[in-house]
């Protein structure tokens, strides 16, 4: 039985079924023949044939493309399409800009203290603060960096940089000075990890203020089911080689590009916009033990040095309501003396201590 394969394209060519293959008849044993005297001329062996390259039609890019719209109609297939790297946007109108520079960097490991940046890249590029959009070019650097220690192998794994790649290289401060110049904001997708990394080789950078995309929007309440940023590129429809340091700071720029689903703006507009309030580090103080499953599951993490439960807050009005939560389902209604933590963009996210206060509970039993 012939069987025959379809094809994924249309309107193709009926396919004909191959000819029969004539049976192999069975080898016979025979005697070898006279063996001749050896010619003193030896032919030359033809040269093998050189495969030549198979021309690309101009219509295969629109023909895959094609076949991708084709999936996306049936319910059973989700394509993901390379991310694009886009540095070109509208022009800017007469309305109002802000400045924001997209940043990251890959290290050779999790400690500012002990570990130093291999990588660094930043895209510079002004945002219209009425759409949210991006307008103009924007300004791209991205470099190496000699740590001046062998990278560690988990950190060559992630990153694919290696030992060769980064000697002898260093970053060059007079361009990344020309491209923090005027920045009015500086966003990283955990800008915990990034800004003291940053601070210790950037010293500038210090007196900017900061926005971090995977803490200041709230991915969850927005319908995300992770908020790594390849998680997030991929409920847009994107792929991206991630965990090198400019590709990661261009596929940051276009998820905040995007809508955030129930804030009705974009991922920009709302960290340029939350950057202005003020957030708190609240600490539970003296909560009892039996409380620590809701305090968990309310988003608090265990201080380990400090022996105490704490959660970030957004603004005055999250700190006031988180007080009152904890009034009632924590502390029972009994007094109880919490000590917060404010920060404001020039202080949030580094090593730097912020101001302290406290909020007295009153008794209520």
């Amino acid at each position: 039985m012939t069987t025959v394969q379809l094809g994924f394209g249309f309107d193709e060519p009926a396919l004909t079924p191959p000819a029969a293959k004539p049976k192999a008849r069975r080898a016979v044993a025979a005697w070898p023949a006279p063996v001749s005297a050896p010619s003193r001329v030896s032919t030359p062996a033809p040269a093998p044939a050189v495969a030549s390259p198979v021309p690309v039609p101009a219509t295969f890019p629109a023909v895959l493309e094609g076949m991708a719209c084709a999936l996306e109609q049936h319910p059973d297939y989700r394509v993901l399409r390379r991310l694009p790297v886009q540095t070109q946007f509208a022009a800017a109108l007469a309305g109002s800009v802000t400045r924001v520079l997209i940043l990251d960097t890959e290290t050779t490991g999790l400690d500012a203290a002990r570990d130093k940046v291999i990588e660094m890249a930043l895209v510079r590029v002004d945002v219209d603060t009425q759409t949210g959009q991006p307008v103009g070019t924007a300004q791209v650097y991205d470099g190496l960096q000699d740590p001046g220690m062998p990278i560690p192998k988990i950190a060559r794994d992630i990153t694919g940089i290696t030992d060769a790649m980064v000697s002898g290289q260093q970053l060059d401060q007079v361009r990344i000075a020309s491209l923090l110049d005027g920045v009015d904001l500086v966003i990283a997708h955990n800008a915990g990890f990034d800004r003291p990394f940053v601070e210790a080789c950037l010293p500038r950078a210090a007196g900017l203020d900061w926005a971090c995309s995977f803490a200041d929007i709230d991915w969850s309440a927005a319908g995300r089911g992770s908020a790594k940023l390849s998680a997030l590129a991929a409920d847009l429809g994107w792929f991206y080689d991630a965990h090198r340091a400019e590709m990661d700071c261009h596929a940051l720029l276009k998820v905040l590009m995007a809508e955030v689903p129930g804030l009705g703006q974009s991922g920009l507009a709302r960290l340029i916009a939350g950057a202005q309030a003020p957030s708190y580090r609240l600490q539970a103080t003296g909560a009892p033990f039996d409380a620590k499953d809701q305090l968990k599951s309310r988003g608090y993490r265990w201080d380990a040095t400090a022996k105490v439960w704490h959660t970030r807050l957004a603004g005055d009005a999250a700190l006031q309501a988180e007080c009152a939560w904890l009034k009632q389902a924590v502390y029972g209604g009994r007094a109880a003396r919490l000590q917060w933590e404010r920060h404001d963009a020039s202080s949030r996210y580094s090593s730097r201590g912020g101001t302290l206060g406290w909020v007295q509970l009153q008794d209520l039993s």
